[in-house]
């Protein structure tokens, strides 16, 4: 190395700019971060210093048409815990599972809480007893990260009477977080699971607020830091509904916990749902906080299906209830008329081809009208009637008065009948086979047979234009503007002429046992066949009171239940609840 002076000085310079240089870069480092991005950094360090703990708001309160109370929130307790990382968490977890109740699998799933929201506070219990909450706060100075506030707990009054259309609520599942609706949700919350919880979730939940906590470096909390006025949780607002409380209380006393099946009554003019049930039910406010592993095996394995709703879900062959849609189609496309007869009277059963087909009464029923034969439910009667119509004309008019289409009832989940598409040739030929099928699938079909199968809501929507003008009413539970579509085409004779037709079931027809002191019941019985087990009929009534002025619909369907006529002297039962016409007397529902 040279020390010559000019190297030397050399030497200085080239260091001097080196230095000036470095000094430069930190200068604009220092600027950059101070100056330029000091509002990022700043929210950086913010967020890295103040935790946000959310707080839920209280969902919307439900109430019934005369503002009874049908669902509400109670003071609760939530449990979280704040942690610096997955495995501190774990170990805090462990921990507390020595002094309160905390399975494994909880546990495993607060972890997976974390790892979904590592910077929100880990629920850990969503509705803690008291007794739990008070071990944890003697005891809190052994988990600094541990986090207990009020949480609204929601409740209803009536449990298990109200859950067929009240649903239920839960924990946000990852599928769920993962789905566009429930985008902005965060993982913890609660959403509602079925029924109008479910349904009306946008509007019930409110919206959650936010307070802060102050945390050191390893995720314990230093202070409160409270909540800003705007990041307070607002309410959802109310849910006002059509039911009559009374009616659906008492619509579940009935069923009680021997009968399956369900039913529904509507407000034949706007469709309002009155009452909606089906049995056997279940306790919907066993399911806050969780649903414990072994109660939900027990109703998954129940062979009645609790959670299955079989108002809205279950799809049943209508049998005989579907004979007054044949009586319309027959009258409105001239085919016959309420004073008309059949070529063959009824001996019992009908031979068509190499087939003979049995009426329900093999004594049979003689020379009948088509009044008499709605009555009288006579099968041979309308096995001819579906002969003259046609299978196209047949299932255009089934089509028509919505057999394929859902009621259009304001809860999710609701199945789509099963009835043939308008080209019912190639429909049927899809099913059997070219030419696989004969003529007879009419006979089926015109009885509420075959390839029909519907809900017990979409046969209240029919006969709400039975009931009415020929206009039906889309069933709704939450008041809202009724919707209503003409697809009867009658004279008001023809009407007058199927609605004393249906009186005529109840005053002497098949549902004689059903009649109401003072009123004037129709209706009609059904008896509809069991894919699972033939010997073993579901009962059907569908009808409405008084007959003059209709003030109810009432379906009522009653797996394994036999004759219709059990299924109608519930629903005769109903009806005098609602019409107080006079005291409900106690109804036999096992035959």
């Amino acid at each position: 190395m040279s020390f010559h002076p000019n190297e030397v000085a050399r030497r200085g310079r080239v260091a001097t700019g080196a230095l000036l240089a470095l000094f430069a870069l930190l200068m604009a480092a220092f600027f950059r971060t101070q100056i330029v991005e000091n509002s990022r950094y700043a929210l950086q360090s913010e967020e890295n210093r103040l935790r946000e703990v959310p707080l839920p708001a209280p969902r919307g309160i439900i109430y019934d048409r005369h503002n009874q109370v049908l669902a509400e929130n109670v003071p609760g307790y939530s449990v979280s815990l704040l942690s610096p990382s997955a495995d501190s968490l774990r170990a805090s977890l462990q921990r507390l599972a020595a002094i309160i109740p905390l399975s494994p699998d909880a546990i495993d799933l607060s972890v997976r809480r974390y790892r979904r929201a590592p910077y929100r506070p880990t629920l850990v219990l969503s509705d803690a007893p008291f007794d739990v909450v008070s071990v944890l706060e003697e005891r809190r100075i052994e988990f600094p990260g541990l986090i207990i506030q009020s949480a609204p707990k929601r409740y209803y009054p009536d449990g298990a009477a109200v859950a067929s259309f009240m649903g239920y609520v839960g924990e946000i599942t990852e599928s769920e977080l993962a789905s566009p609706r429930y985008r902005g949700y965060k993982t913890g919350q609660q959403v509602g699971k079925q029924g109008l919880e479910k349904e009306y979730e946008d509007s019930l939940r409110g919206r959650e607020g936010v307070r802060f906590v102050e945390v050191d470096a390893r995720g314990r909390v230093v202070r409160e830091a409270g909540a800003r006025q705007d990041l307070l949780p607002q309410a959802g607002p109310p849910l006002y509904t059509n039911i009559d409380v009374d009616l659906q209380r008492y619509m579940a006393k009935i069923f009680g916990d021997s009968l399956q099946g369900g039913a529904i009554a509507l407000d034949p003019k706007t469709g309002g749902v009155l009452a909606l049930y089906s049995a056997p039910s279940f306790d919907p406010n066993r399911f806050i906080g969780g649903i414990p592993a072994d109660l939900w095996k027990s109703l998954n394995d129940d062979p009645r299906r609790p959670l299955y709703n079989k108002v809205i879900q279950g799809r049943y062959p209508p049998g005989s209830t579907w004979k007054l849609a044949t009586a319309v189609i027959a009258l409105e496309s001239g085919v016959a008329n309420l004073d008309d007869h059949m070529p063959v009277p009824c001996t019992g059963g009908y031979q068509f081809g190499n087939r003979y087909l049995k009426c329900w009464n093999q004594k049979g029923h003689g020379n009948l009208t088509l009044a008499e034969a709605i009555e009288q439910s006579c099968d041979v009667y309308f096995y001819q009637l579906g002969l003259k119509l046609g299978l196209s004309r047949l299932v255009a008019g089934g089509i028509r008065f919505g057999g394929r289409e859902r009621s259009g009832i304001d809860l999710p989940d609701e199945s789509r009948p099963l009835f043939p598409y308008a080209d019912a040739e190639e429909y049927y030929d899809r099913k059997y086979g070219k030419r696989g099928w004969s003529q007879a699938v009419l006979l089926n079909l015109a009885i509420g047979q075959g390839e029909n199968a519907q809900t017990v809501a979409n046969m209240a929507r029919f006969y709400t234009a039975l009931a009415t003008d020929g206009t039906e009413a889309r069933p709704e539970i939450a008041r809202h503007k009724p919707e209503r579509t003409r697809v009867l085409t009658l004279s008001d004779d023809q009407m007058d002429g199927l609605r004393a037709a249906m009186a005529g079931v109840v005053s002497s027809g098949t549902a004689r046992s059903a009649q109401i002191h003072g009123v004037v019941l129709a209706g009609k019985t059904g008896s509809a066949q069991n894919s699972q087990d033939r010997t073993r009929d579901h009962a059907w009534f569908v009808g409405f009171a008084p007959a003059d002025d209709p003030k109810i619909v009432v379906a009522v369907l009653i797996e394994f239940g036999g004759h219709g006529g059990r299924s109608a002297r519930i629903a005769s039962s109903i009806i005098q609840q609602y019409l107080k016409v006079a005291p409900a007397a106690h109804i036999n529902t096992e035959g």
